[in-house]
């Protein structure tokens, strides 16, 4: 079987690492199509991809087209009972849904504050209620799963790398690009995600990429 995901700029789009890290982080292959977001050329090149008019898209060979992470996920949960995708215990598999199904969802000011940028890091940023209030709620999550008795076995969320944690994967970008002060469970939460070989095969990527757009606020001062 083949599967083709279509992408946005690896530096910027949250929601092609998702998709993508649904493949890479569980061993699976799949062929990547770069599109540029935001310019006219975009939907002509989803046009291989329809209807999906949105990225991440997903093209089976013989079967047709998804598109939307969760989406996405949950196709390759059906087409692949071997993968543990989601945590094995019920319990935590159910939270382990209803957490990636609230990043999914939701988080708005977390988003728009803090857009995902592999590229660049900067200073100064002081989070407002709002987006205060996204972070302790993420946080109270993280906490909530690796206070289960799973957190033992690794140091994901639900002790193996679920898609959970590929729901979360641009939170730990944020936080770092950032400077975002979060506590010593999220700060090691996050470094495993920055050191995830399939995040930094992503992220060598997105350095390369010729497209370079600018994403801090121009008030933020630049740093390593």
């Amino acid at each position: 079987m083949t599967y083709t995901l279509a992408i946005g700029e690896r530096a910027y789009s949250s929601w092609s690492l998702r998709g993508w890290l649904a493949f890479a982080a569980f061993g699976l292959d799949v062929e990547t199509v770069s599109l540029s977001m935001s310019t006219p050329e975009f939907y002509d090149g989803l046009g291989a991809f329809a209807p999906a008019r949105s990225v991440p898209a997903l093209r089976i060979d013989r079967v047709g087209v998804t598109w939307d992470t969760l989406a996405i996920a949950e196709t390759l949960v059906e087409r692949h009972p071997d993968i543990a995708f989601w945590p094995g215990d019920s319990g935590d598999r159910a939270l382990a849904r209803a957490m990636a199904a609230a990043m999914h969802s939701g988080f708005a000011p977390l988003r728009a504050a803090c857009p995902m940028d592999l590229r660049a890091a900067c200073a100064g940023f002081v989070p407002d209620a709002a987006v205060r209030a996204d972070l302790d709620r993420i946080e109270a999550l993280w906490s909530a799963a690796r206070s289960r008795r799973c957190a033992a076995r690794g140091p994901w969320l639900f002790g193996a790398y679920s898609v959970a944690d590929v729901f979360f994967a641009p939170v730990a970008t944020r936080i770092l690009s950032y400077g975002i002060d979060v506590g010593a469970g999220a700060r090691a939460y996050v470094a495993a995600h920055l050191a995830h070989p399939a995040f930094l095969d992503w992220r060598a990527a997105a350095l390369v990429e010729p497209r370079i757009l600018p994403t801090a606020p121009p008030d933020l001062a630049p740093r390593p």
